[in-house]
């Protein structure tokens, strides 16, 4: 296998795609903090002509997201507009409309049914569910939810995934997200509908907003798509047609390890797509 090369800095491929989808968690911050250097590098890329969409699994409209990343310390100006999973949700939400919803998440992310014709209830009453991640990701693993999903699967409900992130960084430690709760439905036989990364609706929702920033919708081969997840970010980027840039996390990489050309060729040897290369961390 080719080796994939390790870049130590982005500005080399501002010239070769004008237009950047940047991955917000683990790429920009890490749950608690932001990385300065990621911004001043999508500043600087922005600076140059280029366009930014930050395209996100966070389940969650635009605006909340757009709070919470400031709070955390992502500068404004690293961005021209932000896509998230929670919006593409929204629009799925809408296809149940009129009828009774159980919301499998946190109370954080009940902005998602936030003037939406759908009543939320309890789950014998439900005719389908809303998953957007754990009650409490700080301690909670899919094994606590076994009951649960047998007994939605008992009355065969659907579930629409907000987050099909498996697990993500938080600070030192990993939190499981939405995915991996629609992971263990769907091997009991359950269906679920994804909204975010890898599924093509975000993406092609992403497109559009450039296309409106820039006045024509880019060329694919125009784009670049940045994320640390290989089912998601990297896995995406491959089916919808456009170049990856990895960004190598604790989600994949032992940090004993770190980003080098062996652990590089070991993490994608068995994966069906490959980046067009990698990075420790966004810097210009």
């Amino acid at each position: 296998m080719t080796p994939i090369p390790i870049l130590d800095r982005l500005s080399g491929l501002a010239g070769r795609y004008p237009v950047w989808l940047c991955d917000i968690w683990g790429v920009l911050h890490n749950g608690e903090v932001a990385y300065p250097e990621a911004s001043e590098a999508l500043c600087e890329f922005r600076k140059a002509g280029g366009t930014v969409i930050l395209i996100t699994n966070a389940p969650r409209p635009l605006d909340d997201v757009e709070r919470q990343i400031t709070s955390l310390g992502v500068a404004p100006a690293a961005y021209d507009s932000i896509v998230t999973s929670g919006d593409v949700t929204r629009a799925l939400i809408d296809q149940v409309a009129g009828r009774g919803v159980y919301h499998l998440g946190p109370e954080r992310d009940r902005s998602l049914f936030e003037g939406l014709a759908v009543r939320l209830v309890g789950l014998e009453t439900a005719t389908a569910v809303v998953c957007s991640g754990l009650f409490d990701d700080l301690v909670e693993t899919p094994d606590d939810y076994g009951e649960l999903l047998a007994a939605m699967r008992a009355k065969s409900l659907p579930m629409i995934c907000a987050n099909p992130d498996i697990i993500v960084e938080r600070g030192s430690s990993l939190s499981y997200c939405a995915g991996a709760l629609g992971a263990e439905y769907e091997k009991m036989g359950g269906k679920v509908a994804y909204a975010g990364k890898p599924k093509a609706p975000i993406y092609a929702a992403a497109l559009s907003r450039v296309a409106l920033l820039r006045g024509a919708p880019p060329n694919l081969h125009d784009v670049l798509a940045i994320g640390d997840g290989l089912k998601t970010d990297i896995l995406g980027a491959h089916d919808f047609g456009i170049d990856a840039l990895f960004v190598a996390s604790g989600i994949h990489l032992d940090a004993g390890v770190g980003l080098t050309e062996t652990s590089l060729r070991k993490l994608f040897e068995n994966h069906p797509s490959r980046p067009v290369a990698a990075i420790e961390r966004l810097t210009w």
